[in-house]
């Protein structure tokens, strides 16, 4: 009898972890929920009882407007005089308030010659890439129990590529003109981790112990790196 009631308290526990994880990232109940970032200008009915979805509060639906949908500026190169030769310019909730629960964002890169959008991950998003100019050499990562594979591709003007939700990529600019690239991204706040600027730009930073014994180096190529400044292109 003990082993039953274990057998059902062991599925039913399993029952509600599966409802949670389910329950994690819900689609939307209404038509939009145009961000806000504090209750107290949500206005209308809501008020001091605004609802709060995916970290925002939601304006008040007889208040939102074409410009809580609305972002202009994507037309313009960005500035990619800096040591990475790129820039990122992002379209997220931050910038679209009406992106709020939609789940996507989108991002405009621009690479000088040479220019190198450094391995990274975002954290709750795939993403695929759309060179619009240029030509780009592109890849990801798989993760350790896939064997750390890298795929790899040239791309050329009109080619897409997609980078799985989670995984270390790149892009370089292999051309000897200016480079341009959108991607798509399946999060309105996808997030980013550049690799070396996370380990090795931390603050404060990781205990050098930790990463001579991590990237197997003597001390002093970890002290160097830390001393190092860290560009971000985002």
């Amino acid at each position: 009898m003990k082993g039953v009631h274990f057998l059902i308290s062991t599925l039913a526990i399993l029952a509600s972890a599966t409802f949670l994880v389910s329950a994690s990232d819900p689609s939307p109940l209404q038509d939009f929920c145009v961000a806000l970032n504090d209750n107290k200008s949500a206005g209308g009915y809501f008020g001091a009882n605004a609802v709060f979805v995916n970290g925002k509060f939601c304006k008040d639906p007889k208040l939102v407007n074409a410009n809580d949908f609305f972002f202009s500026g994507l037309q313009n190169p960005r500035n990619t005089q800096n040591p990475l030769g790129s820039n990122v310019t992002t379209v997220n909730v931050d910038q679209i308030a009406g992106l709020n629960t939609l789940g996507i964002s989108l991002t405009r890169i621009d690479f000088a010659p040479n220019g190198l959008n450094p391995p990274h991950t975002h954290p709750r998003a795939s993403e695929f890439l759309v060179v619009l100019e240029g030509t780009l050499y592109v890849g990801f990562v798989t993760s350790n129990g896939d064997g750390n594979r890298l795929f790899t591709k040239v791309l050329n003007k009109g080619d897409v590529f997609v980078f799985p939700i989670g995984l270390i990529h790149f892009q370089l600019n292999v051309g000897h003109v200016n480079a341009v690239a959108f991607a798509g991204l399946s999060s309105q706040n996808p997030g980013v981790i550049t690799i070396a600027n996370a380990v090795f730009g931390s603050k404060p930073p990781i205990n050098p112990d930790v990463l001579a014994k991590a990237f197997q180096v003597d001390g002093n190529v970890v002290d160097y790196l830390q001393k190092q400044f860290w560009y971000d292109n985002n």
